[in-house]
């Protein structure tokens, strides 16, 4: 068999071909093997020198999410327990050294809205009517000025109507004046040298009347001899009464400068002082030198006062603001 294969491969001879499926027998002509079964380049999971990196979950040097001692999640707010001082703990600390809220708080507000519809508490409005019934003032027949104040006058059916009330060296000027429109609608000028009672009480009404008035009023006499006709006591629009009566301005408590010129006390007294330094100067024929002042009720003629009702409770006797309307 020896001697049969040397001569199957002596050289010269032509050699068969053999199939395709035979190639691994040929000596002089080889296929490479496939890259699983080459010998001398091992498989990849067996290579030393590259290794695939292992998966994140089968590595040993990287321990679970959970178990990592470096880096640990925050407790959820319930569970802690050593809380912070964030923004609703600091809240609730300003909340507690506040005092408690009560719905009186809710009155000043009101009555500074309230206060705020009168047109002599606009921006520069009193200034300015100061200045247009001072320029009424004449010299040769009231003197000098002393004072002015913002006042309300309560009339014989107690209606109150707005007035600004000058007193000077003789006189003492009542004006009622338009906020609104910046004028002077009527002047009354009452001669100091005649006033000869002052009167400062509260108010009282007859039995069966239905009025009623809270408060002190001022009331000034220059003539206690003449009393009131009876058409006069029945006509609301009758000036000619020997008295004249004043209340406080419903705005003296808005600031320092409207309580000056409202306080009934030193009105009270800054008339007293003019009239006597007035008697002393030019006596009134048939009056005594002097000025009665009294404490005691003033008394109004009033009874059923619907007109004076409606009118106060609205301020109709003032200039305000009333929706699109301001009189």
């Amino acid at each position: 068999m020896a001697a049969t294969e040397e001569k199957r491969t002596q050289p010269g001879e032509e050699e068969q071909q053999p199939p395709l499926g035979s190639s691994a027998a040929n000596p002089g002509h080889t296929e490479p093997p496939p890259p699983t079964e080459d010998p001398q380049q091992p498989p990849p999971t067996e290579d030393p020198g590259h290794t695939e990196p292992p998966r994140p979950t089968e590595d040993p040097q990287q321990p679970p999410p959970t178990e990592d001692p470096g880096h640990t999640e925050p407790p959820p707010p319930t569970e802690d327990t050593e809380p912070s001082e964030g923004p609703e703990e600091r809240a609730a600390e300003v909340g507690a050294t506040r005092p408690p809220q009560s719905d009186t708080s809710v009155e000043p507000s009101l009555h500074h809205f309230k206060m705020r519809r009168f047109f002599v508490l606009r921006p520069g409005t009193l200034e300015q009517a100061i200045r247009d019934v001072t320029a009424l003032v004449d010299e040769e027949v009231d003197g000098s000025l002393h004072s002015v104040w913002l006042m309300a006058e309560v009339d014989h059916w107690n209606n109150e109507k707005e007035r600004l009330v000058l007193i000077t060296d003789n006189s003492l000027m009542v004006f009622k004046y338009n906020f609104v429109m910046f004028d002077c609608e009527q002047i009354q000028r009452i001669p100091l040298n005649i006033i000869d009672r002052i009167s400062h009480g509260p108010f009282s009404f007859p039995k069966h009347s239905l009025l009623q008035r809270e408060g002190e009023g001022l009331r000034l006499f220059w003539d206690r001899l003449r009393e009131p006709s009876f058409t006069s006591r029945w006509n609301p629009f009758a000036i000619d009464f020997p008295f004249i009566t004043f209340i406080n301005h419903p705005v003296r408590s808005v600031s320092g400068t409207f309580a000056a010129m409202c306080h009934m006390e030193n009105f009270q007294e800054r008339i007293k002082e003019a009239a006597q330094k007035a008697h002393a100067m030019k006596p009134f024929p048939g009056k005594a030198n002097g000025v009665l002042v009294l404490k005691q009720p003033i008394h109004t003629d009033a009874y059923v006062g619907l007109m004076s009702f409606l009118g106060n409770q609205n301020k109709l006797g003032y200039c305000m603001a009333r929706g699109n309307l301001g009189f």
